[in-house]
């Protein structure tokens, strides 16, 4: 449940040198109040034991290894060459979902078993960190994506996989409605960064009118297992109702909206959230949930509307869903290890959380702060416990009685992480293990998939997400996170990020600027120019359990207040 706490800013004026520091204080009439959520108030404000790995480096490393097709040793490489050509005449490539997994590659089911959750969500990982994936030693692997556009089958949507030749194999293609939305939202991720590429223009356009009639067919209904956007009709199975469907609909809407202004799209979207918010009960299912509350804040900030999008952000903290039980952020410590900010099942063997879920679910809640800063601490208090428990999936990072293959950890080079970690096992010859176990899935997807298809390929491919948002400061525990790294198909914006203070005290923050010349530092929470002049860097204060929102602006720069929105030249600074 939500609570309001008003809190008074201490704001200082900081000097115009790197050699002193002025200080003043000034008077703040309008701070943004915070919320505060229960489930990340359980969690602890210095998570132990503490480290944040460098999830740029580890990403670039992932890149350079698994995009490498000469990679010798056991189980590699991890790329291959797909030739049947699927969709669009021209070759493609597969990714092992996991390390070694017994359906894939070249020499099984015709090479054509990939997951575009491995593939799509690789390219989008690198390209988040700087890596042109359309020019790579010669191979675009952003034009190879486009055989996941599923045209031969009249669907024509991005899928998880090329065709339905292998669907029953794995993955949830053309049954499970997340796996065939999800693709689609990584799709607009990756095209955000090559928005020249061939066909590209045309896959989107498509994908959007097909969520777009869909959302049309539901009229508010997503009580379904997935949706056939063949024959424009709902369907249901064993598998749960996944109403948060609407929340994929509702971002790829948005996206389109803002990428070629075309209104029904803005009409789909919002119809799509309104859907999701008509819900009375929990319905998170995997990962697209939190898309909800990105697109919700978006709209109230640029469109004027007034969604009370709170239930949202409690659906996917809190682990309450009726038909996924548990399904939600862990917030807990186990033998020591604090745990909490991981996300997946709270109650499967204790609790059961998933690396690519962590990671995805940092994309759209990190900007989201933008367009709603009352949720900076709540953001920033669990971006802090998560980015540092996501060493635990690595086997070099966590102590070898603490996962289940450490015998096997060399075969991952240093870049393939766990599927999940988990606080009592679930492969039987691992129950002697004590929490938190780095583990994984791969063994029960096909019998005799080896021991290592516990390394998650699909999984490690997303760690570019923290990649691109997650900078360390000379503060170990205040973390700079780029809110404009995943915030894609916007207007213009200045460099923005947000630096929480968890704390007992104040601290004083050393803050690099992105620019290369003299800026001003605003904050967008308490509404003032908090430095100026800066060149480079400059120490920063931030008041204790509070946070930043610095905007860096041209120096000299005048805020103007218009609408209720704050401006710089004309460029939004603050929408609140």
């Amino acid at each position: 449940m939500y609570k309001i706490i008003y809190i008074v800013i201490l704001v200082l004026s900081l000097g115009l040198n790197s050699c002193t520091t002025k200080e003043s204080k000034l008077k703040i009439e309008n701070p943004i109040q915070q919320l505060t959520l229960d489930r990340v108030d359980a969690m602890p404000d210095i998570p132990q034991p503490f480290k944040i790995i460098d999830f740029k480096t580890l990403a670039k490393g992932y890149d350079s290894l698994v995009f490498d097709d000469t990679q010798i040793g056991d189980y590699w490489p991890l790329i291959w060459s797909d030739n049947t050509r699927k969709n669009f005449n021209q070759e493609t490539f597969g990714i092992y979902t996991a390390m070694g997994d017994l359906r894939q590659g070249p020499e099984n089911n015709n090479g054509i078993f990939h997951e575009s959750l491995a593939t799509i969500g690789s390219v989008f990982g690198a390209s988040l960190v700087g890596i042109d994936k359309s020019n790579q030693n010669g191979k675009n692997y952003v034009g190879m994506l486009k055989n996941y556009f599923n045209s031969e089958t009249g669907w024509d949507i991005v899928m998880n996989n090329t065709s339905p030749e292998v669907a029953l194999l794995g993955g949830g293609y053309a049954r499970d409605w997340w796996y065939d939305v999800y693709p689609n939202v990584l799709f607009y991720g990756v095209a955000n960064f090559y928005p020249e590429e061939k066909d590209y223009t045309i896959i989107m356009k498509s994908v959007a009118d097909k969520f777009y009639k869909a959302d049309s067919i539901l009229a508010g209904n997503y009580q379904h297992s997935f949706f056939d956007y063949s024959t424009l009709e709902p369907k249901d199975n064993w598998i749960c109702k996944q109403e948060d469907a609407a929340a994929g609909h509702a971002y790829v809407l948005y996206a389109a909206y803002q990428k070629f202004q075309d209104p029904k799209y803005l009409e789909g979207a919002k119809s799509s959230l309104e859907a999701l918010l008509a819900q009375q009960d929990n319905r998170f299912y995997e990962i697209l949930m939190p898309f909800g509350a990105y697109v919700a804040a978006r709209l109230n900030a640029e469109e004027g509307t007034n969604y009370d999008y709170t239930k949202i952000i409690e659906w996917t903290f809190n682990g309450t869903p009726d038909c996924r039980e548990g399904w939600g952020v862990l917030a807990d410590n186990w033998n020591g290890y604090d745990v909490s900010g991981i996300v997946g099942s709270t109650v499967d063997h204790g609790g059961f959380g998933f690396l690519m879920n962590t990671y995805d679910t940092m994309w759209p809640v990190v900007p989201m702060v933008r367009y709603d800063s009352r949720y900076a601490n709540i953001i920033g208090k669990w971006m802090l416990n998560a980015s540092n428990a996501l060493k635990l999936f690595y086997p070099y990072e966590i102590a070898d009685e603490h996962q289940s293959i450490p015998e096997l950890k060399h075969h991952t080079k240093g870049v393939i992480a766990y599927e999940g970690i988990i606080k009592e096992s679930h492969f039987e010859e691992y129950e002697n293990l004590k929490a938190p176990i780095a583990i994984g899935d791969g063994p029960h997807w096909v019998e005799g998939n080896p021991d290592v298809s516990q390394f998650s390929v699909y999984g490690s491919g997303h760690v570019g997400i923290a990649g691109a948002i997650i900078e360390t400061t000379n503060v170990p525990e205040i973390l700079k996170l780029d809110c404009l790294a995943t915030d894609f198909y916007r207007n213009d914006a200045y460099p923005t990020f947000l630096l929480y203070n968890s704390n007992q005290q104040e601290k004083i923050v050393t803050y690099t600027t992105k620019n290369t010349k003299k800026i001003d530092l605003y904050d967008a929470i308490s509404h003032q120019v908090i430095a100026k002049n800066v060149y480079k860097s400059m120490e920063i204060t931030i008041p204790l359990k509070s946070s930043r929102l610095i905007v860096e602006i041209p120096t000299g720069s005048k805020v103007v207040v218009k609408n209720g929105k704050y401006y710089v030249n004309e460029i939004i600074v603050a929408y609140m």
